[in-house]
């Protein structure tokens, strides 16, 4: 478990860096967003490894929800995950956020405020895929193509790696519940909704492979 803590904070280090050097070979001109894959996924649909093959595929950086949540967490004592973008970009962010706290009546919670500013740098150059922490209700939708990923629950307890069926089956059922909870708490959003997303994927007789293939087709009509 430390070591994977270390592997996440690694990850984090770098993709900071790669924000502080585009903001460097950007600083005398405007930085234009780059395009982002929000990924929403149902437990067990194998949502990781088709994030980790789109981001390849794509050429983009993955940040997966965990990276996300541990820098959200921490940003309130750490100075460098705002530091890539400078005081006017900042102002800018924050007149953002601000209205996107009241336009969508979002609770004024700190974890909330600290996720969006670290969503909102990632989304502010773009060339990421981010894999959960309601990524597609922060950021602008004409940047952001939104998919969701979905399984048949069958499918779904046979890839959770369990020791029992209802084992797997109750990991799915509190899974699903608690980012439910999460977006509706913090977006006023159903996760389910599918006017949410650009699009769907249900995982029923699809290989990751494939999977991976229909969304990249999908994404570059989307861009055009």
């Amino acid at each position: 478990m430390r070591n994977k803590a270390r592997s996440d904070w690694q990850l984090v280090e770098q993709q900071l860096a790669k924000w502080h050097a585009a903001k460097s070979e950007k600083k005398k001109e405007e930085v234009k967003p780059g395009y982002v894959i929000s990924i929403s996924r149902e437990a067990g649909c194998g949502a990781s490894s088709i994030a980790r093959a789109l981001a390849e595929r794509v050429g983009m950086d993955l940040m997966g929800g965990r990276i996300i949540q541990m820098v959200a967490e921490s940003a309130d004592t750490s100075k460098k995950v705002v530091d890539p973008l400078d005081e006017k970009e900042m102002t800018r962010r924050d007149d953002w956020l601000t209205s996107l706290f009241e336009s969508r009546h979002l609770w004024p919670d700190r974890y909330l405020h600290h996720l969006t500013k670290v969503i909102g740098t990632i989304g502010r150059f773009g060339n990421a895929v981010i894999l959960g922490r309601g990524a597609n209700f922060v950021l602008p939708q004409e940047q952001t193509f939104s998919l969701r990923l979905v399984a048949p629950e069958e499918l779904r307890i046979k890839n959770a790696t369990r020791t029992t069926v209802e084992e797997a089956r109750s990991y799915i059922i509190k899974t699903d519940a608690d980012r439910r909870s999460f977006v509706r708490k913090y977006f006023n959003a159903e996760i389910n909704d599918p006017l949410h997303y650009d699009l769907i994927v249900n995982m029923r007789g699809m290989t990751i492979e494939g999977a991976v293939e229909a969304i990249t087709v999908a994404f570059n009509a989307w861009k055009r």
